[in-house]
């Protein structure tokens, strides 16, 4: 009877931990879950904003010399086919092509009565002479002069000479497809389009600016559900205060709640660093020429990646300070929650042993991802401010000239994951204390 009520006492107090595992395991997933669909969309994300970056880079736009070409053979183009002149303008050019022709009769005249040493040329100024007045070719001038400007005026001719005008652009063009720089900017670009399937900038702009609206609605969706997973983590934890039998299992999963936000937070994107020139917009031959979104630089960087960056540097002081942040900011956190669980779940001998009782309790002191987190926000504050200052000063507005630049400088939902890891396990190591079995000094 004592056995059979024993086998009862057990199976409940089994039950609790069960329901506890359960539920907190549909919770872990779910977490797990946010944190992939987090961590994916993030690089898809700094994919996404590289190629818009490159394609709009101001290497493609104000400093091509083909986007120059382009804008300023319109520009010609336009101007020639649609060469209006006013009544007043008609003449003053009549003016100017009646003295090119009378200059021209003048010229003639002098040349005619030149003195001739040869037969033939006596003849011909002999006939000159005495069959051309060169009074009457003059009085005909202002007739000349009209018919020649209504056949400038001719649409059929403006055609002819916008061709005309297109030539030398035409050429330029041919010997700019000699440059090997030229080509290899015009072959990235048209495998961006391909990749895209798009036929042209402006479309390829279009189809990036909805994605990354998209994603970035996705990202901070997929970080506030997991914030809200481990808001009901600590939920459990105040409900369940006066549980002690179930607080080391509730410890546990809670550890692995922390492991994801540490992994998501380390490799999702922390900082975004994107300074570029909205649109510049100046007046050449009376028409406007427009250069939009010109990025001037852009970088986005997670902590795993500032870290390979500086490893993978040849200078020693770079690849000590990436070692540094791996070490302090990484492994030490990791090495942490370990020893924590190794702590409760462990026999007495190991969990009292000096170098789990050390990580477990008084490791947070030498781990750095607290300090990651300030270095990051003063970082974001830095160079905001600097590029900022830097950027307000290319702005200029006038009649003439405009030039509006735009600081995208932001900090990224991995910030906001790395954080509340950093706030979490703090929050951990607080209840460690207080449930411990064993000593914790």
């Amino acid at each position: 009877m004592e056995t059979q009520k024993t086998h009862i006492r057990e199976r409940k107090s089994l039950l609790p931990k069960f329901l506890l595992i359960l539920s907190l395991s549909i919770l872990l997933g779910t977490e797990a879950y946010f944190g992939f669909r987090l961590h994916e969309l993030s690089d898809q994300q700094e994919r996404i904003k590289e190629d818009y970056a490159d394609i709009n880079n101001i290497t493609y736009g104000l400093f091509s010399v083909q986007q120059w070409k382009d804008n300023v053979s319109r520009i010609v183009h336009h101007q020639v086919r649609n060469l209006k002149m006013t009544r007043k303008q008609k003449k003053i050019l009549q003016r100017e092509v009646e003295q090119v022709l009378l200059a021209l009769i003048n010229k003639a005249e002098a040349l005619v009565n030149k003195p001739k040493k040869t037969l033939s040329g006596k003849i011909q100024k002999f006939a000159i002479r005495n069959f051309v007045n060169p009074d009457s070719i003059r009085a005909q001038v202002p007739d000349f002069a009209r018919k020649i400007i209504a056949e400038v005026d001719n649409p059929k001719n403006k055609r002819q000479l916008s061709k005309m005008a297109m030539g030398e652009f035409n050429e330029l063009a041919d010997e700019e497809k000699l440059d090997s720089a030229f080509v290899a900017n015009g072959a990235s670009v048209k495998a961006m389009y391909r990749k895209y399937q798009v036929s042209s900038t402006g479309l390829l702009n279009k189809k990036l600016s909805a994605s990354l609206a998209d994603i970035r609605t996705k990202t901070y969706g997929y970080s506030f559900g997991m914030l809200a997973c481990v808001v009901v983590v600590l939920g459990f934890w105040w409900g369940l205060r006066k549980r002690r039998d179930l607080h080391v299992t509730l410890f546990v999963m809670s550890l692995l709640f922390a492991f994801i936000l540490l992994f998501v937070g380390l490799t999702a994107s922390m900082i975004e660093v994107d300074a570029r020139i909205r649109s510049l917009d100046f007046v050449l031959l009376g028409e406007h020429v427009v250069f939009k979104d010109q990025v001037l630089f852009f970088q986005s960087k997670s902590i795993m990646d500032v870290v390979r960056v500086l490893i993978s540097q040849p200078g020693i002081d770079s690849i000590l300070v990436g070692v540094l942040i791996l070490v302090f900011s990484i492994l030490f956190p990791v090495v942490k929650l370990s020893s924590t669980g190794v702590h409760l779940l462990g026999s007495k001998r190991l969990a009292e042993n000096g170098i789990i009782k050390y990580f477990a309790f008084q490791s947070g002191k030498w781990s750095m991802a607290d300090v990651i987190v300030i270095a990051i926000l003063m970082a974001y504050i830095g160079l905001n401010g600097l590029l900022e200052g830097q950027l307000q000063a290319l702005n200029i507005k006038n009649d003439s000239l405009t030039i509006l630049t735009t600081n995208n400088t932001a900090l990224q939902p991995g910030y906001i994951i790395f954080i509340s890891f950093v706030l979490y396990g703090l929050i951990l190591s607080t209840i460690l204390k207080f449930i411990t079995p064993h000593d914790a000094h």
